[in-house]
Order: C-alpha cells, then sequence, then structure tokens
C-alpha cells in the first residue's frame, strides 16, 4: 500500500552557493539578494563602485544616487549613456536608482548580519560586491498575424561580502 507522509522535512536554509571562494566566517560577513527586479548592467555598476568601501560610505552614497544627487561611473557598458559628471572622475555616469535601491536592502541586511555576528559596523569594509543574471521571466506581446514578440525579464543575484578590518 501507498503511504502518504502527513509533513514533509525541508531543509530551510538556501541552495545558492556564493562566488566569493575564500571565505572566513570568523572575519568576514555576507549578504545577498537573491532574483532582484533591477537591471544587471546597473547593479554591475553599483556593485563595482561600492566596492572598497566602508558601509556607512557605502549607504551614504547610495542614498545619494537614489535622490539622483550622486551619479555612478559606468565604466563598461557606456553606450548610448550621457556624460555627468561625478567625484570619480569618469565623464560616463548615470542614476540607476532601482539598482541602488536593491543594494541598499542588502547592505542593511549586511550590516544586520554583522550586529548579530558581533562586529564592529564602524569599521566595516566591503571587500566583495557581485551580480549574476538569475532566473529570466518570459513574457510574449501579441502582434498581427498571429504572430508574437518576446519580452523577457532578466532578475539578477547581488551578493555583498564585509570584513572588520582592525
Amino acid at each position: 500500500m501507498w503511504y502518504t507522509p502527513l509533513f514533509v522535512l525541508v531543509d530551510p536554509l538556501p541552495k545558492f552557493k556564493y562566488s566569493f571562494a575564500d571565505h572566513d566566517p570568523l572575519t568576514q560577513v555576507r549578504a545577498s539578494g537573491r532574483e532582484v527586479d533591477a537591471s544587471p548592467k546597473a547593479a554591475r555598476e553599483v556593485c563595482k563602485t561600492i566596492k572598497g568601501m566602508t558601509i556607512a560610505q557605502a549607504k551614504n552614497f547610495l542614498e545619494d544616487v537614489i535622490a539622483k544627487k550622486q551619479v555612478v561611473p559606468f565604466r563598461r557598458h557606456t553606450k548610448e549613456v550621457p556624460h555627468k559628471r561625478s567625484q570619480f572622475k569618469f565623464h560616463v555616469g548615470g542614476y540607476p536608482v532601482k539598482a541602488a535601491r536593491e543594494a541598499l536592502k542588502v547592505i542593511e541586511n549586511l550590516e544586520a548580519n554583522a550586529e548579530f555576528k558581533g562586529f564592529d559596523t564602524e569599521k566595516m569594509i566591503i571587500v566583495h560586491a557581485a551580480t549574476m543574471k538569475g532566473m529570466k521571466i518570459k513574457r510574449y506581446t501579441p502582434r498581427a498575424y498571429g504572430r508574437s514578440s518576446p519580452k523577457f525579464n532578466t532578475l539578477i543575484h547581488i551578493e555583498i561580502m564585509g570584513k572588520e578590518v582592525l
């Protein structure tokens, strides 16, 4: 006779892995945002900019980007991007508000993780910030004569790792 269990044991821990290989849990803390709806190109530039900043500097920078007071320099994806003046001495930039908002959420999560582990958040420096492409949300727009055009939305993963500097 076939047996139906009343409950199924599910592992509550996530099944994803981080791209940073040399993680030391005694001195480092990490956080990630999975399946985030933001532009992969803009999120890459935001992560490249905040790498090396302290948590307070990164939070202030991202809040200024969201308020459109500070420019994120675009170093790789520069076609048809207008010139903007920035503190980073790079001529091409923009205000990626959605990517900055999602990165700010991950940094706040990183700060909470650091406080939980007992680290000093004023001395915490971002040593790794990266984005990867996630799944695609596939949609189709109907066209004339029974055809359709694809309209795909690529989600991203944002991961940030901090280290306490003594």
